[in-house]
């Protein structure tokens, strides 16, 4: 081993390498793809809500491929809650590298799309006076679930929910997402300025109509004139995104550093694979997104619901069962032959509940779907997905449950992926160990899970009652009551690893 290469014979590269930045573009390898466009002529045309990793993997990267023939569509994007993104890019002007892997290895590429990123509860009034910036012309989101701050079962706006209270009451300084947006479309109406259109790029069903709903429920609300303003004038496109983007890790960044030849304090890492599928509906227009490979239709509704149900829904149970098995990795799980069938079997459950898109090779998809998943380059945790399950399991599971009763079709497997965030919320794991679940409703399902007796069937019928995740009609339906309580029931028995072998078989 060379002097270079041997343990603790360099500094960090944090501290040895130059910080990537404008500065250092044109001294990266050549092997690293750039901005095509000078940054300078940049101006922001989109303000984004929720920047994470997967807005930088998917929409951001759509935008950069766009800017070099229109420097119209920048993007100023904002955290409604953590400074550590702004904090990682804004001395990188923005900037940040992009891995790709897959089968034929790792591609680099610097994302320039991003000019700044904000803090909601520090740059309030800066991020508000982007987003009443005529130049603005969409609002995009990716705030998960949670942050729509509606009921998950009925999709309406959570008029209870302590942010909203808070919003409502104080509309000028706003802390939620509902609450920023309708405050900017207030501002941008007694400019005269058009509205902006609302993009969520979230995995929810029927996520435009979603968004459309809170805002016009908000903006009536707080003002009946501007509810009626925003009900007639406010346009929120459909969309449904896809491409798995796991946490960064410091091992990512170090080993990206070395390639990239700079520091990179926050890069992103992603699968080759790709989709985004947008309703044409921008009134005050948009960006050419279809040339960077996006999918302009008139229908969102049936891609979306085959992702949800046969990609969203097979990870989030591969993840809830493969955390309680052991598995730290969705890959881990997958590279499993029994929850590979298991997967399989789920999705073919789930198939006569979907309405497929014309052209699309359904069984090409399924297949394209476990080779993802099983792809041991992305360290896709089984507990970062867990995350949050109250809110996507009505989105994810139950609505294909509900379609598979209706159709009096089977569901066991649907059932078990169900039985397994039960087993999880109880908080402690099949050893006996704590389980660090992270949900808005963790308290509360820790709670209920503590009430009930050491039985499945007790656990199911406390866990059922949670009208915001069930509704009332799972609650009430004895058919799917008892095929959660058997599933659970083996869980409990024989633990995760068997009662996904024995169900697979």
């Amino acid at each position: 081993m060379t002097e270079t290469g041997r343990a603790g014979a360099e500094a960090p590269p944090e501290t040895r390498l130059p910080r990537l930045s404008e500065a250092v573009l044109a001294d990266l390898p050549a092997a690293i793809m750039r901005p095509k466009y000078d940054r300078r002529g940049v101006t922001a045309g989109i303000v984004h809500l929720g920047i994470g990793a997967f807005h930088r993997a998917h929409q951001a990267v759509y935008t950069d491929d766009i800017l070099a023939d229109d420097p119209s569509w920048g993007i100023v994007a904002a955290s409604l809650r953590s400074p550590d993104t702004r904090e990682a890019l804004r001395p990188q002007h923005g900037l940040y590298t992009l891995a790709v892997r897959g089968g034929e290895g790792e591609a680099l590429r610097v994302v320039g799309s991003v000019s700044d990123v904000l803090v909601v509860s520090e740059e309030r009034e800066a991020l508000l006076r982007a987003m009443t910036d005529p130049r603005v012309r969409i609002v995009s989101l990716t705030i998960t679930e949670k942050g729509y701050c509606h009921d998950p079962a009925t999709g309406a706006l959570n008029e209870a929910h302590p942010g909203i209270r808070h919003d409502l009451s104080q509309p000028h300084a706003p802390r939620t997402a509902p609450g920023l947006l309708v405050e900017a479309l207030a501002r941008r109406c007694a400019l005269r300025t058009p509205p902006f259109a609302v993009l969520t790029c979230d995995n929810l069903p029927s996520n435009g109509a979603i968004a459309k709903r809170i805002l016009d429920r908000f903006a009536a609300l707080r003002d009946p004139g501007l509810g009626a303003y925003v009900a007639g004038e406010l346009a929120c496109p459909a969309t449904m995104i896809d491409r798995i983007t796991p946490a960064t890790t410091d091992e990512d960044r170090a080993l990206i550093a070395e390639r990239l030849g700079a520091w990179d304090a926050w890069p992103v890492v992603t699968e080759p694979f790709s989709q985004w599928v947008i309703e044409e509906h921008f009134p005050a227009g948009r960006p050419a997104w279809e040339k960077a490979g996006a999918e302009l239709v008139s229908d969102v509704a049936p891609y979306e619901l085959m992702k949800l149900r046969l990609l969203n829904g097979a990870h989030s149970s591969l993840a809830y069962l493969g955390y309680l098995a052991g598995y730290e990795l969705i890959s881990e799980a997958t590279a499993d032959p029994s929850f590979e069938r298991y997967a399989r079997g789920l999705m073919q459950e789930v198939t006569p509940t979907l309405v497929v898109p014309r052209g699309t090779d359904l069984a090409a998809y399924k297949r394209s779907l476990i080779e993802r998943f099983k792809n041991p380059t992305l360290k896709h945790r089984t507990w970062q997905i867990c995350m949050d399950g109250s809110q996507k399991l009505p989105q994810r599971l139950l609505g294909s449950i509900r379609d598979c009763l209706r159709l009096g079709a089977p569901f066991d497997r649907l059932a078990l992926g169900i039985a397994g965030w039960m087993r999880y919320v109880t908080g402690t794991d099949e050893k006996g160990r704590a389980i660090d679940v992270r949900d808005p409703m963790a308290e509360e399902l820790r709670v209920l899970a503590g009430s009930a007796s050491a039985s499945a069937g007790h656990l199911v019928r406390a866990l059922v009652l949670v009208e915001d995740i069930f509704g009332s009609d799972l609650a009430a339906n004895p058919h799917f009551r008892a095929a959660v309580a058997q599933r659970l029931d083996r869980l409990y028995a024989i633990g995760a690893k068997r009662a996904v072998a024995e169900i697979a078989e």
